[in-house]
């Protein structure tokens, strides 16, 4: 791989399982893993783009395009997406040769994070969630914003106005921080013809829809209380994707977790307060185990 002007590698990609993984990293130091969220047009880079080099002062920083999304492989097992995404991760850990990783999500990588800890143990060691997925999403309405996120490829399709109106509304709390340069980045990622053809995100249906539901929703499955690994929960007070409700119940249910709520913040905590979010997280990485 070569190196950017931020010292960010150019990326490779490597084989896991029967997939292609595309990933790319900075710096040097005990391994952290970025997974990013399910939003159309998402990917490692975009998602944390705020946050790599500042992270990568400390630690050696591996932020890779989950499958169906980015420059990886678009297939994903929708009978069970959260656990197929956390395989893919352990898959592309075991591929690089590293024992254990801390493993930082957001929202769709939060999920996957967690799912990870639960699958393989042994695999993660400390566990950042900005506003995870998963967490009592099947015991109520979707929130507004999990229905825009879900109706981005149904109906009409992708449009750029569907593409702003999401990340504008639901991703962040203002507005005003969005350029009209993301919203371009983003729209021409979510135009993919492979994910158009195959979102890899939307409402499970047919016959195992709800066997599939009840995997995706954490607050169903007993082993969230065996996870001791240390974990800090950041979630945005304004979110409108996922409830900030879930940070509580996630305190509640899992013995070594930590909760800071963020004010006047949307769902993209790293991105929208990148500052807190480095602190946070660099300070809560570096403790002793």
């Amino acid at each position: 791989m070569t190196s950017t002007d931020n010292g960010v590698e150019a990326g490779r990609t490597v084989q896991v399982g029967d997939r292609e993984i595309f990933y790319t990293e900075a710096g040097t130091g005990r391994a952290v893993v970025l997974l990013h969220g399910g939003g159309p047009g998402a990917s490692g880079l975009s998602n944390y783009s705020r946050n790599i080099e500042a992270m990568a002062r400390r630690f050696r920083v591996i932020v890779p395009d989950m499958p169906g999304y980015g420059r990886s492989a678009k297939r994903i097992d929708r009978s069970d997406p959260f656990g197929d995404l956390a395989a893919s991760v352990g898959g592309l850990l075991d591929a690089l040769g590293i024992e254990r990783a801390h493993l930082v999500g957001n929202s769709y990588g939060g999920a996957a994070a967690l799912r990870l800890a639960m699958d393989r143990p042994e695999k993660a060691d400390r566990l950042i969630l900005m506003g995870p997925g998963g967490v009592g999403t099947t015991r109520a309405l979707p929130t507004a914003g999990l229905n825009a996120l879900l109706s981005y490829y149904t109906g009409s399709g992708p449009s750029r106005e569907k593409l702003a109106a999401f990340v504008r509304e639901y991703l962040v709390h203002d507005a005003s921080a969005i350029s009209e340069d993301l919203i371009d980045t983003r729209y021409r990622a979510s135009l993919d013809p492979e994910v158009v053809a195959n979102p890899p995100l939307r409402r499970p249906s047919g016959p195992g829809a709800l066997r599939t539901l009840w995997r995706m929703d954490f607050t169903r499955d007993p082993r969230l209380s065996t996870i001791t690994h240390p974990t800090l929960v950041l979630w945005g007070a304004d979110d409108r994707v996922n409830r900030p409700s879930g940070a509580a119940m996630l305190a509640e249910r899992m013995p070594n977790c930590d909760v800071y709520m963020a004010a006047g913040t949307g769902h993209w905590v790293q991105w929208e307060r990148a500052e807190l979010f480095n602190d946070l997280a660099a300070s809560f990485l570096a403790e002793s185990r």
